[in-house]
């Protein structure tokens, strides 16, 4: 018989934490989330409430089913955004302390966003019973949830022979948090400005404005290490230890970043000289998948003027939908990983690849088993969905671009080609680069799992209730949305993929500060024109041809407007200037002559006669 789920409890203020945390541990079998908190009060009552439900159990055998709690997981930093005067983890600490006395036997792990003994060893202090980072994996992390369940303390918050680092004192502990948050702050900055210097075609002016800034940064970085320099606690080795910032979401453990105001992905990953990295296999897909899962808890409204299956969809699920797809192809790249593919045969198993993660991700997202009513017929919803897979395939999934590349990148730390130039796989341009064929890739396969519904099943109430945004619930609104999907894929095949091909790119769906965006990236793209026929062949012609006539007919409109504007003010305008000036100098002498003969003909006064 198998041993019951781990009944476990989550702490944190960040109710995106909590989710990527319950979903990945709830796919692991032996765990279920039984409670889960924002602050250390709402905790604390829920756990006394299920020690009174076990408690009356004995009295009221409708009780007896619900299973006590078997460890809470307490986010080290709980209520950092609420307070800016305490230390970072005062509040998940004092949580943790506030457990263990009034409930001894209740077993409790913290979770901190850095790697730190000074840390440990203040939770130790305060009775926690396993100490863990977001950076770990997700079977390791598993494992240690188990062994603190079981009673074991973690290897972590074992007594270590040599002398443990000495716990600081509250004024320390902020000290050394503000060192380490300020420095890797100033760190991303710099790396983020050293790669925009290394941009091609800069002017004179942005050189000069990039090096100033990164002056002021060195600056910065030297004014922080002294303002809050800590004798006993210094941190240059912790800034060096991995290339993975700490404090990011892992994708192996698909755990967000703790608090929604910090640096932005965009200029999350700070990386070494290449001269000084030494990655193991997966590294660079570790790095590019922590900084894509972390802007997925921003905002993904879409910002562009295209209109995209997933926007049917509410925040709540649409972002749920993309972080299923992210793990999902992890698992699918750490199995292909293992098949130990060569080099040459990524271009055969990239298509597969995309074609298991569309099934994984219908599977998991609606529910393998799940059925709805169909011409009066109840009917597996995934069985419905599985007849669209080839239009699926033919419409979206092969028009993802450069998965072989992108593969090649993470499998084999392959160099990218970003702009015409080669990098190697560890540079920020790299990174960057693979980051946004990723993001594009997370939102096709979106679209490619929300189409097949829109096209069979959009007018379902129990599906339009579950999934659907309140400004796309009506049927009209529904079928307006459609018939837009429908005029953004005419359009696409016979203007924008000729136009994209004519000009060498590809325009990608990113992740910006704003929501999901178009990006386009240089890409060579002879092969393509060459093969273009019919309409969008005479799409590329009608291109070349405003491109051969617009710079003369814009010369020919110039010449003219010049010609007009001369004849206008020189000629036109001068005749009309002489011809007012001799009106007015006309005016003007038969005005005095007309005073000077009054003059003579007035008679004289008196005195004149005297």
């Amino acid at each position: 018989m198998s041993e019951p789920p781990l009944q476990l409890m989550l702490v944190d203020e960040d109710p995106t934490f909590r989710l990527g945390l319950r979903v990945w541990l709830e796919q692991l079998p032996g765990f279920q989330i039984a409670a889960e908190a924002a602050n250390a009060a709402e905790a604390m009552g829920m756990i006394r409430k299920c020690d009174r439900t076990q408690a009356n159990a004995f009295a009221d055998p409708t009780l007896r089913s619900q299973r006590p709690l078997n460890l809470v997981i307490v986010d080290l930093g709980l209520g950092a955004s609420e307070t800016k005067t305490e230390p970072v983890s005062s509040s998940g600490l004092q949580l943790c302390k506030s457990i263990k006395t009034e409930f001894p036997k209740l077993a409790v792990l913290v979770l901190s966003a850095r790697d730190e003994p000074v840390l440990a060893a203040a939770a130790r202090q305060v009775g926690a019973d396993g100490y863990g980072t977001r950076s770990m994996p997700v079977r390791e992390l598993a494992q240690l949830i188990r062994t603190v369940a079981r009673g074991v303390s973690s290897p972590s918050m074992e007594s270590k022979p040599q002398s443990p680092p000495p716990i600081p004192d509250p004024l320390t502990a902020m000290r050394l948090s503000m060192r380490l948050t300020g420095l890797k702050q100033i760190e991303q900055q710099l790396a983020k400005t050293a790669a925009e210097l290394r941009r091609p075609r800069l002017s004179w002016l942005e050189q000069q404005v990039l090096a100033g800034k990164m002056r002021e940064l060195k600056a910065a970085r030297w004014f922080v290490r002294h303002l809050w320099t800590t004798r006993n606690y210094p941190d240059a080795s912790w800034l060096k230890k991995n290339i993975r910032p700490r404090g990011r979401t892992s994708p192996t453990t698909g755990l967000p970043a703790p608090r929604p105001n910090s640096v932005g992905a965009a200029a999350a990953i700070t990386v070494p000289e290449p001269a000084t990295l030494s990655l193991r296999s997966g590294d660079v897909q570790n790095m590019v998948f922590e900084a894509v899962f972390a802007k997925l808890q921003t905002d993904l409204e879409n910002t562009t003027s295209e209109p995209l299956e997933i926007d049917i969809l509410r925040l709540d699920k649409k972002r749920e939908l993309l972080f299923i797809i992210l793990r999902r192809f992890e698992d699918l790249l750490d199995d292909l990983r293992q098949s130990a593919p060569q080099p040459g045969q990524l271009d055969d198993k990239s298509p597969q690849v995309l074609r298991d993660l569309w099934v994984a991700t219908i599977e998991e997202f609606f529910g393998r088993y799940y059925t709805v009513p169909l011409n009066g017929v109840e009917q597996e919803l995934v069985a419905v969905l599985y007849q669209e897979k080839d239009i699926v395939e033919r419409e979206i999934l092969k028009q993802i671009p450069l998965v072989p590349e992108l593969l090649a990148h993470w499998l084999f730390q392959d160099a990218m080609i970003v702009d015409g130039n080669s990098y190697i796989a560890t540079t920020p341009e790299a990174l960057a680069h693979s980051e946004k064929l990723l993001e594009n890739l997370l939102i096709q396969m979106g679209n490619a799992v929300m189409q097949p519904l829109l096209n069979r099943l959009a007018d379902v109430e129990v599906i339009k209730k579950g999934l659907y945004s309140r400004r796309l619930i009506s049927t009209r609104d529904i079928e307006r949305f459609r018939n837009d999907l429908s005029w953004r894929y005419r359009w696409h095949r016979l203007v924008n993929e000729p136009t994209d091909i004519f000009e060498s790119q590809y325009r990608l769906y990113t992740l910006g500060p704003r929501g999901i965006m178009l990006t386009p990236v240089y890409a060579p793209r002879r092969p393509e024109l060459e093969q273009l026929s019919g309409f969008p062949w005479a799409m590329t012609l009608l291109l070349e041809t405003r491109d051969a006539l617009s710079p003369r007919v814009r010369a020919l409109i110039a010449l003219v407007g010049s010609s007009v504007v001369y004849v206008l003010t020189e000629v036109i305008g001068r005749g009309i200037g002489l011809v007012g000036r001799g009106i007015l100098q006309g005016i003007g002498s038969a005005w005095q002559d007309t005073r000077r003969t009054r003059q003579r003909q007035t008679p004289p006064t008196f005195n004149e006669w005297e």
